[in-house]
């Protein structure tokens, strides 16, 4: 929970994991999920908006530089961002698929080490920019304006398929994981991160800070309702272990649940100078130490395979 996010957020959405009731409610919430990603594209300037020229070699460097710095902070890495999770020296034999790509910040580092990459979102300003970024780079990838609920490729696929922080603002993430197996060769690998429930979050971040301290427990406001107004996104399913694991459990094998928090969770104050300065005097690896477990953080990676039916 970064800010409150009042804009463009279905008030039939209250809750922390449910599924759409009727296909007209479906079909609404997917809606309101396209324009606020249109209107709010994920650049992480929700405190500091970015000086550089929108598509440029230097807008992009200074995504990646906000969005990897704050990746450091609970999953360092050894050569290449993410590699704790994805081993890039398999990708070169692999068809990739990535599921909601943003301003491309995945997309380059995976598109870059790929036999192929074809990168999907809902709306037309991240097909837009992450196409421009792969062109600038030179980069080999086909991205397509599609929506992950109903995919429009055929069975058996790709090899790996990766989504980070997406699947769980669908309309009816079900759907999405209906259509992740049908896509997926047998054999095949997925790793996706979804929101976490975790009791830090819930009740401190949540209930003290958002509820009591901003006082919007006193505007009548339940606490599932304050946590969808303090997340980005039209809407947003947060999920303990075991509910992401009954939610997995018809379709998927799991190879291994992980929990990433960040130290800024520690510290439950709005963004601004002083968190910033408290946050600067917890090393990393502290932060780590304490956040990235099932009772802090707020990250819930999971990497998991088909099951044979």
């Amino acid at each position: 929970m970064i800010k409150i996010f009042k804009e463009g957020k279905p008030k039939d959405f209250q809750t922390y994991n449910k599924l759409p009731k009727s296909e007209e409610q479906s079909i609404s919430w997917q809606n309101f999920n396209r324009s606020w990603w249109e209107k709010n594209p994920m650049r992480y300037d929700f405190t500091e908006k970015i000086s550089f020229k929108e598509f440029s070699k230097e807008f992009y460097e200074e995504i990646d530089r906000r969005f990897f710095e704050s990746v450091w902070t609970f999953m360092p890495w050894k050569d290449i961002p993410f590699d704790p999770l994805v081993d890039f020296n398999l990708l070169s034999k692999q068809n990739i698929l990535e599921i909601g790509v943003g301003n491309g910040s995945h997309a380059q580092l995976l598109a870059q080490k790929a036999h192929s990459y074809t990168g999907i979102d809902i709306t037309n300003y991240a097909v837009k920019s992450t196409g421009k970024r792969l062109d600038l780079l030179g980069c080999n990838g086909e991205i397509i304006c599609m929506d992950a609920e109903s995919m429009e490729f055929d069975d058996n696929t790709f090899d790996l398929i990766w989504s980070w922080g997406v699947i769980h603002h669908s309309s009816n993430t079900q759907k999405v994981l209906e259509e992740i197996y049908r896509v997926l060769r047998p054999g095949g690998k997925v790793i996706t991160m979804v929101y976490h429930r975790s009791p830090w979050n819930t009740y401190v971040r949540g209930l003290l800070y958002y509820g009591i301290l901003r006082g919007r427990l006193l505007k009548g406001k339940s606490l599932t309702e304050i946590q969808q107004d303090s997340t980005d996104g039209a809407l947003a399913r947060y999920y303990t272990i075991n509910e992401w694991k009954a939610t997995l459990s018809n379709l998927f094998n799991i190879e291994k649940n992980i929990v990433y928090g960040h130290k800024q969770q520690l510290i439950p104050l709005g963004q601004g100078k002083i968190k910033d300065f408290i946050m600067s005097l917890i090393p990393n690896s502290l932060g780590r130490f304490i956040t990235n477990r099932p009772f802090f953080g707020f990250l819930l990676v999971t990497i998991f395979n088909k099951k044979e039916m």
